[in-house]
């Protein structure tokens, strides 16, 4: 009666103990390896991380292209203009009083400011309407004297542009006072922009900015900003700057100390420095074969890997198994090197040996009551 119920307390313990607790590294290297693979299964080493190290990220200064300074700024629709107009001698057209008119010298007169129409034109006494839109503040200063030529007394006129809305950038998102931000004559950058909106208000490290510009979006670290001048692209007229907290982490499962959600803390981290903060290998439970970093990558890149299934490289993008070995102390450098990516997956599968123990374990426990009786019996 005794043994019957061993070999049923075994079976089912085989059979829970075969459970597991997801894929083995066998089993990642079969599927891997299969005919029809549904991922890429590629081995870190030196080339392949030189070929993942040279890929370029899409950059402002490759979409949007021109980083230069505005050339000069126009008046537009929505802007507000202070207008002087000067006149020299007496019996100026725009003297207050029969006094002014009778008194020698030059008389300045001020025109209230004004907004530029929906037509692009404002008011000029006694000069009429003026389309001033797309204009430079000196062109609509030459405009208005001809205008007024015959009528007043050597006039001369300055043009103050006072409100700027058409040459303003929206700056939003999680910076301290999102604003409209005018664009100064000599150009603004996208970290001048954010820095007049108050500054950011996330840690640069979680901080990413969107370009929005006819149409085109780009999203990149703050950090790739501040790193490459380049890449602080100048800004425009009607841009918008989004301003984003997005902190980057990966998921460490398997075989490391800590199973969990974690945090980079930092603009980016290695596969060494994941591996750390993941609590590292079990001893007694990891296989050291299998360290696998999981991630999707644009088929452009995965086509550089050696020996690509064709029939993966048909996709927009392809799911992608790295593949390092900790036994060999090459390894340590290659992890060092290869760098981890937001919403990674760090996998490390438990050893062969360790799936045995497992059962054994179980059996013992699950035995040991059967064994005590037995011997109460006897």
């Amino acid at each position: 009666m005794f043994r019957p119920l061993c070999i049923c307390v075994l079976f089912a313990a085989v059979l829970s103990g075969c459970a597991g607790s997801g894929p083995t590294g066998r089993d990642l290297l079969a599927e891997g390896n299969a005919a029809n693979a549904s991922f890429a299964l590629v081995q870190i080493d030196e080339p392949l991380i030189d070929i993942v190290s040279a890929w370029h990220r899409p950059s402002l200064s490759a979409v949007f292209g021109d980083y230069r300074k505005p050339i000069v700024q126009k008046i537009g629709v929505g802007d507000s203009v202070q207008i002087n107009i000067w006149e020299a001698g007496s019996g100026g057209i725009f003297a207050a009083s029969s006094a002014d008119r009778s008194s020698g010298g030059s008389r300045a007169s001020a025109i209230p400011e004004q907004s530029v129409g929906a037509d692009g034109t404002i008011n000029v006494p006694y000069a009429g309407r003026i389309r001033v839109a797309g204009k430079t503040p000196r062109e609509i200063e030459e405009k208005i004297v001809a205008q007024l030529d015959g009528r007043s007394a050597q006039p001369q006129a300055m043009v103050t542009l006072t409100k700027n809305l058409s040459n303003s950038v929206t700056v939003t998102g999680d910076v301290t006072n999102g604003a409209r931000v005018p664009i100064n004559p000599s150009g603004d950058r996208i970290i001048d922009a954010i820095t007049a909106a108050g500054g950011i208000k996330a840690p640069v490290n979680e901080t990413f900015i969107t370009l929005s510009r006819d149409g085109q979006t780009l999203n990149v670290p703050m950090q790739t900003l501040l790193a490459n001048n380049k890449e602080n692209v100048y800004v425009r007229p009607g841009d918008i700057v989004t301003v984003m907290r997005a902190p980057q982490s990966f998921t460490a499962i398997g075989a490391t100390g800590r199973q969990a959600h974690v945090g980079f803390d930092a603009g980016g981290i290695t596969l060494e420095e994941a591996l750390g903060k993941a609590g590292g290998l079990i001893d007694e439970k990891a296989d050291p074969r299998g360290v696998f970093v999981l991630r999707y990558e644009p088929s452009a890149l995965v086509s550089r890997f050696p020996q690509v299934q064709h029939h993966l490289l048909t996709r927009t993008v392809i799911p992608v198994v790295y593949q390092v070995d900790m036994r060999m102390a090459s390894s340590l450098f290659h992890a060092r090197r290869f760098a981890m990516r937001d919403k990674d997956i760090l996998f490390v599968s438990n050893a062969p040996v360790s799936d045995a123990e497992k059962v054994l374990r179980l059996v013992g426990t699950l035995t040991a009551p059967a064994v005590s009786g037995y011997n109460i019996v006897r």
